[in-house]
């Protein structure tokens, strides 16, 4: 069905058709139609961070930006939901048009700017969701939040989402907050992990249960920053990584139209620099921490390669945009029978 759908959304523009198709499948869930557009599947079962994944194949951070779609998109399939970025204070992100599609890439950029309803209407939608699997709560700063300050926008975050989630995400590698990259130089990610994991502790003790968390990075780091941040999420005892956000290279797509849009690129053009990053980073771990794959999924294969690249998990969000919820199910297949 997707198939007929989407030449439908391709006429509206990306930010239109993305509210349309959340607020489509919300009622296509409503009315229990979820079976005409994907078929779950049982998958292969995780354990990672110390939970219990259903299957292998998550949704990525990014879609679903308040959680106010956490229990249509659970419908298709997925065995973990992340939902955010959210930021302490709600913020309208950046200006419009923000949202470009590169269909002759299979790609997208965008320049988003961490648009949320922020921290306390996050949380009031997870009440409401009546989800019971693995949910992650992805976590910013605000933009006018100086850089200087930003560990306690994460903090405030942190708290506020803890007893909501089954693991947390820090956030510090989107393109389109100022220099938010900044945090993952050694001594600012060190200072950050340090507070991070202090607070983990404390509210692990307040609420009496644990919440792992993870670390989403860039792909556009050398070998050098690969070694720093390995060396430091073990250095901090950090549960996970995710790899890796967008990127800001156009080498695939600056001859196509919208390829020199300002913002972070994801799909295709990104997947193999993911899984690159991957790959050295599973090196520099050495089997201590966990890492999440995810960058330019479009087939069950591009998943596979992932995990053989020394990922536990996958993500997906670009590759559902072009190829829709039969994603999911090719994915789950493809690494339960690998």
């Amino acid at each position: 069905m997707y198939s007929l759908l989407r030449p439908l959304f391709f006429q509206l523009d990306a930010e239109t058709a993305h509210h349309a198709g959340l607020n489509a499948l919300s009622i296509a869930h409503k009315l229990h139609l979820t079976s005409l557009i994907t078929s779950t599947k049982p998958g292969k079962p995780a354990h990672v961070m110390g939970l219990d994944f259903p299957n292998q194949v998550g949704l990525a951070a990014g879609l679903d930006k308040n959680g106010a779609y956490i229990d249509a998109l659970a419908a298709l399939g997925f065995g973990s939901i992340e939902v955010g970025t959210v930021t302490p204070r709600s913020q309208p992100g950046n200006p419009q048009p923000r949202l470009f599609r590169i269909p002759e890439a299979q790609a997208i950029i965008n320049r988003m700017g961490f648009n949320n309803d922020g921290v306390e209407q996050l949380i009031r939608n997870v009440k409401k969701s009546k989800f019971k699997g693995i949910l992650g709560i992805n976590i910013g700063k605000n933009f006018d939040t100086p850089i200087e300050r930003a560990a306690e926008d994460y903090l405030t975050c942190l708290s506020a989402v803890y007893p909501h989630a089954s693991y947390v995400t820090v956030n510090i590698s989107s393109p389109n907050t100022k220099n938010l990259r900044d945090l993952q130089s050694a001594d600012a990610l060190s200072d950050l992990l340090s507070q991070l994991k202090a607070q983990q502790l404390r509210l692990s003790d307040t609420h009496g249960h644990y919440v792992p968390i993870a670390l989403k990075i860039a792909p556009d780091l050398d070998d050098a920053q690969i070694h720093d941040i390995a060396r430091l999420l073990k250095q901090h005892h950090f549960d996970g990584v995710i790899a890796t956000n967008t990127t800001l290279s156009r080498r695939d797509v600056s001859n196509l139209p919208h390829g020199n849009e300002t913002g972070g690129l994801s799909g295709e053009p990104v997947r193999l620099s993911s899984t690159r990053i991957i790959q050295k980073l599973s090196t520099q771990l050495a089997g201590e921490i966990p890492i999440i794959g995810v960058g330019g999924i479009s087939t069950g294969q591009h998943a596979l390669d992932k995990i053989n690249a020394g990922a536990s998990l996958v993500q997906l969000y670009t590759g559902l945009i072009y190829r829709g919820p039969q994603l999911i199910s090719e994915c789950i297949d493809t690494l339960a029978s690998a």
